[in-house]
């Protein structure tokens, strides 16, 4: 039993890492949409300068939580990968056409072609994480078919106010955490006013949203609804969440702009575990759960040993991926404010 709990930790983990990391991503390309103003294409090379170096190995994580899937709960990724093809689908595409247009953008397109293949990347960035949140609305909503047999079976499950709630909030979320997260990356200050205003309107849009959500969870998904609001270690991970956003608010607003950034990210992190814990033991509302979808023991003996041991070499590595492009670079383009301790760069 111990191997089945590392395998679904493992997946938990994976899940949150992608959303702290590649969901920013993802927000920097709503970003660049919404660039406007005399400092637009300014802010457009912020946003290039601080997703370039790691935004393909942000897709590690997701990889993983597709490995862990197919091996460790095999009629849990058939389920969603047959009845949930076209969201899944859509995803994909969006990530393809995403990674491509932001390569081509960035390497050798000038002119007309730059700016299409901005757009591309832009509107790639919308559609990947919207139906990112449809997918798991649906997981959530207990509307998923195992078998699927008409057409209706394959939209039933994904378009409902619900599943399409979910993906919107998807979207506003990592959006937000993106503009919070970009309030470090340069050093001047209009460009930093520029985000932290931005990342307070997808933080107020957010929590509009996220108050929709909860209350169509009631019809939509009435039993993340009853255990998230009953459950003794469920129920106030939404306080946790809620405070988080408050918080990172609060430091947007009074340019405390670290703080704004460790709660954003701790708001990412309740939301998705608040999900997880909610439906805890089920995977795919209502029947699929990690003890009757997951695979005969010795293989996930298996698997838990194979990620216990990759952990070792890729945590450290992605870390220090981190260190090199992340605080280094930080240092080196903000050398007095990043070696003062606890200060932000200069916003006034």
């Amino acid at each position: 039993m111990i191997y089945l709990y590392i395998v679904a930790a493992a997946l938990l983990g994976s899940l949150t890492i992608y959303a702290l990391t590649g969901g920013a991503d993802y927000g920097g390309g709503v970003l660049t949409l919404t660039a406007f103003g005399p400092r637009a294409d300014r802010q457009r090379e912020v946003i290039d300068h601080a997703i370039g170096p790691i935004w393909e190995s942000d897709h590690v994580w997701l990889i993983l939580v597709v490995v862990i899937l197919f091996y460790g709960f095999p009629p849990v990724y058939t389920t969603i990968m047959t009845s949930l093809f076209l969201p899944v689908i859509l995803m994909l595409v969006g990530i393809v056409l995403r990674g491509a247009a932001f390569s081509f953008r960035s390497y050798g397109s000038v002119g007309r072609a730059h700016r299409a293949w901005g757009r591309v990347f832009a509107v790639a960035s919308l559609i990947t994480p919207f139906f990112m949140g449809v997918t798991i609305g649906a997981v959530a909503s207990g509307r998923v078919p195992e078998n699927p047999e008409v057409v209706g079976d394959f939209l039933i499950s994904w378009a409902t106010p619900f599943g399409l709630s979910v993906g919107l909030f998807a979207v506003l979320l990592f959006a937000f955490l993106a503009a919070t997260y970009a309030t470090l990356e340069d050093g001047e200050t209009a460009v930093i006013n520029d985000f932290r205003l931005r990342a307070i309107i997808f933080g107020i849009a957010e929590a509009i949203v996220a108050g929709e959500v909860l209350w169509l969870s009631r019809s939509g998904a009435p039993r993340i609804w009853i255990n998230l609001t009953t459950r003794a270690w469920t129920w106030p991970l939404i306080w946790l969440a809620s405070g988080s956003a408050l918080a990172a608010l609060w430091g947007l607003a009074t340019r405390r702009l670290r703080l704004a950034r460790v709660f954003a990210a701790a708001e990412v992190l309740w939301i998705i575990w608040g999900w997880a814990f909610a439906q805890f033991p089920v995977m795919v509302e209502p029947d699929l759960t990690i003890y009757n979808a997951s695979s005969p023991p010795v293989t996930l003996r298996l698997l838990a040993i194979a990620l216990s041991g990759g952990a070792v070499i890729l945590l450290p590595s992605m870390g220090y991926l981190m260190y090199i492009f992340k605080l280094h670079a930080r240092r080196l383009a903000f050398p007095t404010h990043v070696e003062a301790s606890g200060s932000d760069p200069p916003t006034d």
